[in-house]
């Protein structure tokens, strides 16, 4: 395993982290047997990285880490998020709250169900437009006084905002989401980050399953699948991205690779202060995944997969959730 130090910390984690949402659901199916076997074998392969939020689930997905951690704190370096509300009777409508109240009760949540003392690495979820990036942040901060938080992130943020948070604390990673078919970041926010020494955090590197080649067609996902509700798995936008995928899998054959493989090798050395997490919750998945940690690519691999971008077709949330993003 590779390791990186994460931005601002002097905290070591390994090049690929792994993203546990879909343990608890958005992804079909859960197991958690499977999952409690996935969270091990990563841990026996060196990979120290687990990324959950209070609303995966809600709150089961910390649960379950929590389960996963006891006898082994020391081992892992545990990041989770607070800020975005669930509504109880229907998944898909949120809130977001970056009240200093919230982040206070938040907090003592994530901590109970963890079965934790301190977190390693705490997000805001998403901006709160309605309250001062400096009045959550500064909330945050006095976590860190009180020793129940070590570093601070943020995710979806802008530039502007991600400077404006970290005049008033360090923040240590920025997590958003990077891959092959997700881009906006590159440019101002990629390059804040270089400046200010905070690790980009790349969630769906694999553009949420699609870039491993696995679905061919829409119902090829459960009937239960948050994808669904996504522009880019939807309609005539999921057949015009076949082909994008199609291409992914056809330059990493050539490589000797997986599709999976060559997606997350092409993440991990766009810059050397990324660090993706790809999520999985199936052991063979992750040996996968890991895999791409061999996988070396040219000048001439860079130039041809970079112009794939240009083929995506449709937005990567729907339209109101776009809105909360890169605020």
């Amino acid at each position: 395993m590779i390791y990186k130090r994460l931005g601002n910390s002097d905290l070591e984690i390994s090049a690929i982290g792994l993203g546990c949402m879909g343990m608890s659901e958005f992804y079909g199916e859960t197991n958690e047997k499977e999952s409690m076997e996935t969270l091990e074998r990563a841990l026996e392969l060196g990979l120290n990285f687990y990324d959950t939020a209070d609303m995966y689930g809600p709150f089961t997905n910390e649960e379950l880490l929590g389960k996963f951690i006891k006898g082994k704190r020391q081992k892992v370096v545990i990041a989770t998020k607070f800020g975005i509300e669930r509504d109880p009777n229907d998944w898909t409508k949120r809130g977001i709250n970056g009240k200093p109240e919230y982040v206070r009760k938040a907090v003592e949540g994530s901590l109970q169900r963890l079965g934790i003392d301190e977190i390693d690495l705490y997000y805001q979820h998403r901006v709160d437009p309605n309250t001062p990036i400096e009045e959550t942040v500064g909330a945050m901060a006095e976590l860190v006084k009180e020793g129940k938080v070590k570093y601070l992130g943020l995710s979806e943020a802008s530039a502007e905002t991600l400077r404006k948070a970290n005049a008033i604390h360090p923040i240590s990673a920025l997590q958003s989401e990077y891959s092959i078919w997700s881009r906006d970041i590159e440019g101002e926010i990629l390059n804040t980050c270089k400046e200010l020494g905070v690790t980009l955090v790349a969630y769906s590197p694999l553009g949420r399953g699609f870039l491993t080649g696995r679905y061919k067609k829409p119902s090829d996902l459960s009937s239960d699948d948050y994808r669904h509700h996504t522009p880019r798995f939807q309609g005539e936008n999921f057949e015009k991205n076949i082909e994008l995928a199609n291409k992914v899998e056809e330059i990493a054959k050539s490589k000797g690779c997986t599709p999976a493989q060559l997606a997350l090798a092409w993440v991990m050395n766009k810059e050397q202060n990324i660090v993706p997490i790809p999520g999985t919750k199936k052991v063979y998945r992750l040996e996968e995944n890991l895999g791409a940690l061999n996988v070396e690519l040219t000048a001439e691999d860079f130039a041809e997969i970079e112009p794939l971008s240009k083929m995506v077709q449709g937005m990567r949330y729907p339209a109101d959730y776009m809105q909360a993003v890169n605020r």
